[in-house]
């Protein structure tokens, strides 16, 4: 693949220093369209109003929301209660292209739509946030973040809790050295299927279209199948061609502060056993698995040594580790850091005697105002939010979405960070970008 993956190790691991000063800049300098002054409101649209969509859009009503764009009608009708005001549209290419007062774009689809409308919006000059997992593939992260580079707007991934004290406190104990060396990461999410439906063929019966679906729109990019209420409006995560599992679901929320305070950047390999061992090919090519448990393997670096981050879902857990008091320790979703002196479950630094001697670490961060309000200040000339798309979104992405070609590919992948492919597998190679439907492009 080429073109848009000439992305190289050193764009992946461009850093976040950038987001450590507060600049208010001119109108005059930043130029282009959709900048507007910090004393200003923004323009907003919003995308996807349904579900995250109307949460997000709940979440900036301080601003003026002019647009809201959805091909369910009763979803844009509920969202268009908190916006009365706002024009209503069923095709985002329509709307960026007739509604020229906008500055920025919320968009909250299904994951397949995801790419599309956030190059369609940066290309437009405006400024993106997008929920997680920012995109469906691989590719589709590194283009992503590549454009947003190039046009130099404001973004933010819908990754909420990289702005909470708990995700910064992550970084300053490691930092201080309360874990000693880290070497291991595991994260888990226990999505139960009645919540993100898998493992499951595709349905046979072809119910009719509701009147207010537009259906093909909803397809998008995807390849064009059946309506079926299995699909839409919730079910949609485990389903291959429009989500990407409970991994990709959870993986960029579990895996954010950990990535950001290791500065993990590209593995060296990924492997994966799922339960789609057993399953059917019409199971396998159609769903996520019920459960699974994925390897990475992350090269050691100048400041630290290799890293393994293990990811796993459907009930599937790590073993309890020694000197941990609390018996139910994985009941929710969550993530431990192990390392050679300490660990930590979330930010709770363990065991708790070495918690009790330790104490807080030294604070290096600044707190965040908050996951919106960073992008709505970056949208006005402030520092890039946290979970930009060129400096922690794109390439936390692009990670967690390798992790769902290694349960696709059922082998152990070797990548190449320079060369953006796996040394191994022509088959997972494929799987970096899946093609799109007549129609639909980048």
């Amino acid at each position: 693949m080429r073109g848009p993956l000439s992305w190289n190790r050193r764009r992946f691991l461009a850093g976040t220093a950038a987001a450590s000063l507060w600049t208010i800049v001119p109108r005059s300098v930043l130029g282009g369209a959709g900048y507007v002054s910090p004393s200003e409101k923004l323009t907003i649209a919003c995308v996807g109003v349904g579900g995250m969509g109307a949460v997000d859009m709940n979440q900036v009503l301080s601003e003026q929301i002019v647009a809201v764009c959805d091909v369910d009608d009763e979803c844009a009708a509920r969202a268009a209660v908190a916006a009365p005001e706002a024009t209503r549209y069923r095709d985002f290419r329509e709307m960026l292209a007739v509604q020229k007062d906008l500055d920025a774009v919320m968009i909250a689809t299904p994951d397949h739509a995801h790419a599309v409308i956030t190059l369609a919006a940066l290309r437009h000059g405006k400024h993106v946030y997008c929920q997680k997992p920012l995109t469906h593939s691989v590719h589709e992260a590194l283009e992503v973040a590549r454009v947003a580079r190039e046009t130099g707007r404001a973004t933010q991934m819908g990754n909420q809790g990289q702005a909470t004290e708990a995700a910064r406190l992550v970084s300053e104990y490691i930092w201080a050295g309360a874990l000693g060396t880290v070497r291991e990461i595991h994260a888990w999410s226990n999505r139960r299927p009645d919540i993100s439906p898998r493992g499951i063929p595709r349905p046979a019966d072809t119910p009719p279209v509701p009147s207010h679906l537009d259906w093909d729109r909803w397809i998008g990019p995807a390849p064009l199948r059946p309506y079926h209420p299995c699909y839409h409006p919730f079910h949609w995560r485990g389903w291959w061609d429009f989500g990407t599992g409970v991994l990709g679901d959870i993986g960029c929320h579990n895996l954010s502060a950990a990535f950001k305070a290791l500065k993990l950047g590209w593995p060296t390999s990924v492997e994966a056993c799922s339960t789609h061992w057993s399953a059917p090919e019409e199971v396998r090519r159609e769903t996520a698995p019920l459960a699974s448990i994925v390897t990475f393997h992350f090269p050691a670096t100048p400041d630290r040594p290799e890293v393994v981050v293990r990811w796993y879902d459907g009930g599937m857990m790590p073993p309890l580790p020694r000197d941990v008091e609390v018996s139910h320790l994985f009941d929710a979703d969550g993530t431990l850091i192990v390392g050679d002196e300490g660990m930590l479950l979330g930010a709770k630094l363990l065991p708790q005697a070495k918690a009790a001697a330790f104490g807080k670490p030294p604070q290096q961060l600044e707190r965040s105002p908050g996951h919106y309000q960073e992008w709505l200040n970056a949208c006005k000339g402030g520092p890039p939010a946290g979970s930009n798309f060129v400096d922690h979104a794109g390439p936390l992405a692009a990670t967690v979405l390798l992790g769902n070609i290694a349960i696709r590919a059922e082998d152990k992948l070797y990548w190449d960070a320079d060369a953006l492919r796996f040394r191994n597998s022509d088959a997972a190679d494929a799987l970096l970008q899946p093609p799109y439907r007549d129609g639909w492009t980048l």
